[in-house]
């Protein structure tokens, strides 16, 4: 009987990761999607963007309620304690994101009515380094993999870096002609966040390594440097 137990618990915990999973390809879907729409001018697929939300927030409330079923009913302790608690911090996340997706497609329809300000290169550029890293802290999760979590942890600063860059470039174009600083304002937001849906992925990888390895290293800058990770 304890065994038949055992085995249901483990099918749960899987369950519960394969929803996890599903509700970050949804994440990540509405972020290229959205930019996607600005590169194209496709307002539709911006609303559809906007639309999809919902998905994102039904999924939060049902994970997060099986989590504390799970918690009630199972009475978990140790690493299986620590993984249903960090879930439940993953999916705030998630969410998180979504909302930032759906920010995103919001503005790009508002853009869509306006003429062009300059071609879209470096949005596009961040959009792919961000969905990268929420596939791949998302990936972490699943193979256990502390290492491949500071690595996602580390591509921040790419991100960072091109958020710069874009705020520079928009920056010039709105002291040259103030007729284009409603247009590069929704840009730079757009800019912004990609950038806070980074950090967001960042927040799952630092998750993620507490997982595995047991050791806190949120609020630390030693994972950017080399230096030994606080306990």
């Amino acid at each position: 009987m304890s065994e038949h137990i055992h085995h249901r618990y483990d099918a749960e915990l899987r369950q519960l990761t394969d929803q996890v999973l599903a509700m970050g390809d949804t994440t990540r879907t509405m972020i290229h999607d959205a930019v996607e729409a600005l590169r194209n001018a496709d307002s539709t697929a911006a609303q559809a963007v906007v639309a999809r939300d919902h998905e994102v927030d039904a999924l939060d409330t049902a994970i997060d309620q099986q989590c504390v079923d799970l918690i009630a009913r199972r009475q978990p302790m140790g690493s299986d304690l620590r993984y249903l608690i960090g879930v439940i911090e993953m999916v705030t996340d998630l969410e998180r994101i979504g909302d930032e997706a759906k920010n995103i497609a919001q503005r790009v329809l508002i853009l869509n009515e306006l003429p062009r300000l300059k071609p879209y290169i470096d949005l596009p550029s961040m959009a792919a380094t961000v969905e990268t890293m929420l596939h791949d802290a998302l990936d972490c999760l699943v193979r256990r993999d502390s290492q491949g979590a500071l690595a996602v942890i580390r591509a921040d600063d790419v991100i960072d870096d091109l958020h710069d860059q874009v705020q520079r470039e928009l920056l010039t174009y709105m002291m040259e002609d103030p007729h284009t600083i409603s247009r590069a304002l929704h840009l730079v937001f757009i800019s912004t966040h990609l950038e806070r849906i980074a950090d967001h992925a960042t927040n799952i990888a630092e998750i993620t390594y507490f997982l595995v390895e047991g050791k806190n290293i949120r609020h630390t800058g030693g994972l950017r440097t080399g230096a030994p990770a606080e306990t």
